[in-house]
């Protein structure tokens, strides 16, 4: 029983950390803090990136019934930031305005943590944003669904494989998520992961019981699948080759990029 109450914690620390949802009063004390569980919960990261992606879904379901799919769409996505308060946007900004140039290590980590946004951030945001709500509002209304809840999910898992696989870069001491900068154990990248492939499981068999799961279906998935791991390794590729290493700014690119990557892989397989 103390395990499982351990465990819900960590989820509640993740949907603090990633979401605006407030866990307040009571349940905060319960909850309390020890240095490490937020290291610890990264393993719930995906999970609660499914349920950002579920409430984005909800969202761009209900709107569809009353407005056209592309309106239906960026209300999803405003809904979705509105929840997270654009956590990983900030990321992908700071990221490309760092990385962009051609600045050295020790400029890239001061312009990352400069508030003020520029043109490659401004970029890199409308490229992003644009990129993904094209794809959602090409696809039919219920793979755009079961595609945005499995993106939410599978970028956040690269991202918690990039803390597993590459060495913090920035200052670890003055880091605004210090345990973070610890890398996450195999067995917590493992539980990452699971929770992203059971969603798809998930979405796969629905599909196939409701027999509305043509021929392009597993294909998408395992699309998503590379797609996402493509993308990670991009980043890693990318992220070690120009600091060594990732920081949390970058983690979020990770995150936004890779999200890009899958909703596109379905949009290839699936179409209209």
């Amino acid at each position: 029983m103390r395990r499982l109450a351990h465990e819900l914690r960590l989820v509640l620390l993740a949907l603090q950390f990633f979401t605006r949802v407030p866990v307040t009063g009571r349940l905060a004390a319960w909850v309390g803090w020890q240095p490490g569980w937020l290291n610890d919960s990264a393993r719930y990261f995906p999970l609660i990136g499914l349920g950002i992606g579920a409430f984005g879904a909800l969202v761009l379901t209900i709107a569809a019934q009353w407005w056209p799919v592309p309106v239906a769409v960026g209300l999803s996505i405003a809904a979705t930031l509105l929840l997270t308060g654009a956590f990983h946007e900030d990321g992908l900004a700071d990221s490309f305005d760092g990385l962009g140039g051609s600045a050295d290590r020790e400029r890239v980590l001061a312009i990352m943590k400069d508030s003020r946004i520029g043109s490659y951030g401004s970029a890199a945001l409308i490229v992003v944003l644009g990129l993904k709500a094209l794809a959602l509002a090409s696809l039919p209304i219920g793979w755009s669904a079961a595609a945005l809840v499995v993106a939410h999910g599978l970028s956040r898992a690269v991202a918690v494989a990039l803390i597993r696989a590459l060495p913090y870069a920035g200052d670890a001491e003055h880091a605004k998520a210090k345990p973070l900068a610890q890398r996450v154990s195999t067995a917590g990248l493992v539980l990452a992961c699971i929770w992203p492939l059971a969603a798809i499981a998930a979405f796969a068999a629905a599909q196939a019981a409701s027999g509305s799961f043509a021929v392009p279906g597993w294909r998408a998935w395992i699309a998503a699948l590379l797609a996402a791991a493509g993308a990670g390794l991009v980043c890693a590729r990318w992220f070690r080759r120009r600091l060594g290493g990732v920081t949390g700014d970058m983690l979020g690119a990770a995150q936004q990029l890779s999200e890009l990557a899958v909703l596109l892989a379905v949009l290839a397989c699936v179409g209209r």
